[in-house]
């Protein structure tokens, strides 16, 4: 029986030394690539006070003027010192801009703000306004024709970066990948010597990725190595092949284990087999514990794959021009507060403006918490006021609501059903940065596993949608996988761990193919002669 069990571990151990070799170098290298990132300004725009010298043109007056008797979502952005209504369209990805001084739209008012974002996101905020122009041009530009001005800001800059190419994707490709979540999302290249792209969502002013050269190198040896996507052409077939060699991974140790409690080891004297073979034996014991981690939780993440996973999934909205009655003057008096923003959203069958107020933290302090998502994790909750559209009264726990009402719009489950809520500022737990959207709600409901839903409401989106059974999967990638049970020592203890016990791994299979070959040249070869 011993020796069935020397012959399977031996043959098991040869077919799976490749696919174990792929994922531990590509895991070694994995926190490596979360470090090499391109350089980038910021992450994060800070809002802005609407200027309300600036809205000569009501809102219904601008669509009706562009013969939009219809529109999903609107809110206010600017470009340099010129403000505009941002529409999104029902049923259409791009936006439409409309001057919020004359009426007059954009054109391709979301290719332009895409490059203003992206600009801002790599160079920042000083490299976006037209330096050689006096305040007084500048103001008379903004009057005569502020869309003029706008473009002219944003593809005419006095200094910075050249940028080469700007591209919609309304779809994940190879080097944005579906694991950044956001779509649509603009594809901004600039001339630079690492040919740097930055990946921004307009309709909510958000970095969503970005890359250069050197980073796409990691991204698609990762993608070779690690994900197997040159397996892509089977579909979810790819899944099952991952599965097959995972699991197979995780029976090999387990028999070396096996193996390992059931002889004992000898003396090498000299011999050159048994020293190959006490080498193994002592290396793969230690280190057999974290390939049993990994193949175990990996093969349980491998089987969320087979699901169909949906993305940007929204409430549906739909909003009449003639019923749209906005004064910019009404609603500021309503909150006597700073607006850095305002939206419409539905509660039920009810209209409300949906009210961003200025944060008072300290810009400097607020931008810098967020210049870098990946390190910080964290955002600042924003302070939201909802006015009826109708009768200008304010909402009592107006974003809790609304809140409430997109997590029942998202499941079968009634407001009765929710348990729970609180607001999520910080990616941790079972809401980790994969999920990329900050803040949002987190809605608990009483049943179904103990569902919770992760609502975003400055979209209407849903960001996730989580049960103890997802939790589970997910905490076993988390702290299996990804070693997040090293947190408590910070990520690069984190990343340590990772890396070293990922080349233990990769030491285990070279120490074991030497001692294959060793006794592949001592006894399979001597006997076949």
């Amino acid at each position: 029986m011993k020796k069935h069990i020397y012959k399977w571990h031996r043959t098991a151990s040869l077919i799976i030394a490749i696919p174990v070799l792929l994922w531990a170098v590509s895991g070694f290298m994995h926190p490596i690539m979360t470090n090499i990132r391109p350089a980038v300004t910021t992450q994060f725009i800070p809002s802005t006070i609407i200027d309300s010298n600036k809205i000569k043109v009501s809102l219904q007056t601008a669509l009706t003027q562009n013969k939009i008797d219809s529109f999903q979502s609107f809110r206010f952005i600017h470009i340099d010192t010129n403000w505009f209504y941002q529409i999104k369209l029902i049923d259409k990805n791009e936006l439409v801009y409309l001057s919020t001084q004359t009426g007059k739209q954009l054109n391709k008012g979301d290719w332009i703000y895409a490059q203003y974002l992206a600009r801002y996101f790599l160079e920042g905020k000083d490299t976006t306004t037209q330096v050689n122009k006096t305040d007084k041009e500048q103001k008379v530009t903004a009057i005569t024709d502020c869309c003029d001005a706008a473009a002219a800001c944003v593809l005419k800059p006095t200094h910075g970066i050249k940028i080469t190419t700007v591209n919609l994707l309304k779809d994940f490709d190879d080097e944005y990948k579906s694991i950044n979540k956001l779509l649509p999302v603009y594809k901004v290249a600039f001339e630079r010597n690492d040919d740097i792209r930055i990946y921004v969502e307009t309709i909510q002013d958000r970095f969503a990725f970005a890359v250069d050269d050197k980073r796409a190198v990691f991204n698609k040896i990762f993608a070779l190595f690690h994900t197997w996507e040159w397996l892509n052409f089977l579909g979810k077939g790819r899944v099952f092949v991952e599965l097959f060699f995972v699991g197979f991974a995780f029976l090999t140790a387990t028999m070396g284990i096996y193996i390992f409690f059931i002889t004992k080891t000898k003396k090498a004297n000299g011999n050159g087999l048994v020293k190959a073979r006490r080498n193994h034996r002592l290396t793969s014991i230690i280190v057999v514990l974290f390939t049993l981690l990994f193949t175990f939780s990996g093969f349980y993440h491998a089987t969320t794959k087979l699901k169909d996973e949906h993305y940007n999934v929204s409430a549906p909205k739909h909003y009449h021009t003639a019923s749209i009655n906005f004064n910019f003057n009404n609603i500021a008096s309503a909150v006597h507060q700073a607006i850095s923003n305002i939206q419409l959203a539905t509660i039920d069958t009810t209209t409300y403006w949906q009210v961003y107020i200025k944060a008072k933290q300290p810009l400097n302090k607020q931008e810098k918490k967020t210049k870098d998502l990946m390190k910080e994790m964290n955002v600042q909750a924003p302070v939201v006021v909802y006015i009826n559209t109708s009768s200008n009264n304010i909402l009592s726990n107006g974003e809790k609501l609304y809140a409430h009402y997109l997590a029942t719009q998202f499941t079968n489950h009634t407001a009765k059903a929710i348990v729970s809520d609180s607001v999520v500022t910080k990616f941790a737990g079972e809401y980790g940065f994969i999920n990329k959207r900050l803040p949002v709600w987190r809605v608990n409901f009483n049943d179904n596993n103990n569902q919770r839903v992760y609502v975003e409401t400055s979209t209407g989106n849903l960001a996730a949608d989580i049960n103890d059974i997802d939790v589970r999967e997910a905490l076993s990638f988390n702290f299996f996988h990804k070693h997040h049970f090293m947190d408590f020592a910070g990520k690069e203890w984190r990343d340590f761990s990772t890396m070293f016990w990922a080349a233990a791994q990769i030491a285990m299979v070279i120490v074991g193919l030497i001692l294959y070959f060793k006794y592949r040249n001592k006894t399979l070869l001597p006997n076949k002669k």
